[in-house]
């Protein structure tokens, strides 16, 4: 105990492979950079020459926010090239700028010890530093945190322990609340003051920053009485996401006993990737098991190898993929159950008209998230495909998780789809991809936009207008919104005390300007986050109707899977389209 008895408490996380770290000792002013804890990746990068351009542009990136403004949070990225880097900093809040430079520079040059590795961290008394080659901003906790506690003892302990407590639950409660997840409190302990800090990532979510801080909590309670001591994820003595790691390879026997030999009472929903299934798994642990059957020639290793891939994509608005099982022609894959099941059912099916208004921009705004992080920010482009309200999944808070995601990689690439009939589904395949097999990301563009009208109107991509009979949502809601009744597109089910015409006239503009043609006329998915969440309108590239319009009722048939027949090859079977 210091001469003058007080005691910091501190009660931080951040994200998984970062820091979380709690203690209570006397305050400094200094950049603190007793080391906690350090660790590397065991894989290196491939071309380290581009490697070390990137990292040193990250780590520039990060120090120039962190020199600016007074900021003590800071991510940065090089994501372009064989070997992407992305890096997040984080001083204690209290700590003064040059004592948070301080502090970073010192964990630049002990990060530097990891060499080539592809992805590390530093954790330090005063900040942390963390790079991947993965974006992991948005990374919460895992299972397995353990606390580090000092050995001193408070001299009133019972007190001392009940005061704490009360602040650790004062700081878990109000900390996800605050603008920044950063509070600060005291206590007093009769001659003595406890002080408490707590701190999330700014990148992570309300109910991220909650959940970090409820194991936070958790652990550094082992620590009490004790005058000290620090809660550190076990995940940081992990890799994470620095290397790909094997999915958990299920037994399929295990697998048919969970979903009751795949009965159809356990069945959540079909489609043409495969069936999938609800499952209790021993543990009681209930998950969620897609069937396929893949018959070509190399499906196995193919399998194998990129579910490697895709186990390893970890991202908010993503269904995580938990592992698979193989048996003869049969590939299971293992997903994270959702209980509120796929976005059909909240649009046009039995739960329709639910949803409000701000439920639905969020879904909007969650899918477009999860799309960018495919194309853009994930090591390599991952192309959908297959984006619908199906394929959307919404968890306990309504928040849209993209499903399906990953096996489109797992086909031939002269094969878009698993299905004998589809290629792509009705009223969400884009023209270029439905008539010359031409694949891009700006595929999942014009599916997003389908998508996007079919949450704000309620209704199918392939139902007609009941005043035409040719005319079908999108091609509707062109002809509306340019005679300039954009607001006749709205769900009826929908308040419109909830939104104003304005912001209805924004999403039908966005829808639009995602399904245009040429391809290159579309937004990134990028471009589109930032559109969703500006305050202006999109007039400035206001979307222009292409020269014809493509008919939900196009429907692209394919042989069968066997004989691997494209897409392109099947333009014959495209039904007309229709012109302006």
């Amino acid at each position: 105990m210091e001469t003058r008895g007080r005691w910091l408490w501190w009660l931080r996380r951040i994200v998984v492979a970062a820091a979380v770290s709690a203690w209570w000792q006397q305050a400094n002013s200094e950049p603190q950079i007793n080391l906690l804890n350090r660790g590397c990746s065991q894989y290196n990068a491939t071309n380290t020459a581009d490697f070390f351009n990137n990292l040193n542009a990250t780590f520039s990136g990060l120090r120039t926010r962190l020199s600016g403004g007074g900021r003590r949070f800071a991510t940065a990225e090089q994501a372009r090239s064989s070997d992407p880097v992305y890096a997040m900093v984080q001083c204690r809040n209290y700590m003064s700028g040059p004592d948070c430079l301080a502090c970073y520079d010192a964990a630049v040059a002990q990060i530097r010890n990891c060499s080539a590795a592809n992805g590390a961290r530093v954790i330090y008394d005063g900040c942390f530093l963390r790079y991947e080659s993965n974006n992991f901003y948005d990374q919460t906790t895992l299972p397995g945190n353990v606390q580090i506690c000092g050995n001193r003892t408070a001299s009133q302990p019972a007190a001392f322990n009940a005061e704490a407590q009360t602040l650790l639950r004062d700081l878990e409660t109000a900390t996800p609340r605050i603008n920044g997840y950063f509070a600060a409190s005291t206590r007093q302990v009769s001659n003595l003051t406890v002080y408490g800090v707590a701190q999330c990532a700014e990148t992570i979510t309300q109910s991220g920053c909650r959940d970090c801080l409820a194991v936070a909590h958790g652990n550094i309670q082992g620590c009490l009485p004790n005058g000290d001591g620090r809660a550190i994820d076990a995940a940081y003595n992990i890799l994470g996401a620095t290397q790909l790691q094997g999915p958990n390879i299920y037994s399929y026997k295990d697998l048919k006993t969970a979903t009751n030999n795949f009965s159809e009472e356990n069945k959540l929903g079909e489609g043409g990737f495969g069936d999938v299934f609800k499952a209790t798994l021993k543990n009681g642990n209930i998950v969620a098991v897609k069937k396929l059957d893949i018959s070509y020639s190399r499906a196995k290793a193919d399998f194998e190898t990129e579910v490697r891939l895709i186990s390893n994509v970890h991202h908010r608005n993503l269904v995580r993929l938990l592992g698979c099982c193989s048996k003869g022609s049969e590939l299971l894959l293992v997903y994270e159950y959702m209980a509120n099941g796929s976005l059909d059912r909240f649009l046009y099916g039995d739960k329709r008209g639910s949803l409000t208004w701000k439920q639905r921009f969020d879904i909007i705004f969650g899918t477009a998230r999860g799309l960018a992080y495919l194309h853009e920010q994930y090591h390599v482009c991952i192309i959908h495909r297959d984006i619908k309200p199906s394929n959307i999944l919404l968890d306990d808070e309504f928040q849209a998780k993209i499903a399906d995601f990953g096996l489109a990689r797992l086909l031939p690439e002269n094969q878009s789809h698993v299905s004998t009939k589809f290629a792509g589904t009705l009223g969400y395949t884009a023209p270029e991809y439905a008539v010359h097999g031409h694949l891009s990301e700006k595929v999942d563009t014009y599916s997003f936009g389908v998508v996007i009208l079919e949450i704000i109107s309620g209704r199918r991509s392939s139902d007609m207008n009941a005043d035409s009979d040719t005319e079908y949502l999108l091609e509707e809601a062109w002809k509306l919104y340019e005679s300039g009744m954009h607001q006749k597109l709205a769900d009826e089910a929908l308040d419109s005390n909830e939104f104003k015409p304005e912001e209805l006239k924004k999403m039908i503009e966005i829808a639009l300007v995602c399904t245009q043609s040429p391809p290159s006329s579309r937004p990134t998915m990028s471009e589109i986050l930032v559109t969703l969440l500006s305050d202006r309108s999109v007039e400035q590239q206001a979307p222009t109707r292409p020269s014809f319009s493509y008919a939900n009722r196009v429907l692209v048939e394919t042989t069968s899977v066997s004989t691997g027949s494209s897409t392109s090859n099947a333009t014959a079977s495209i039904s007309q389209f229709t012109g302006r």
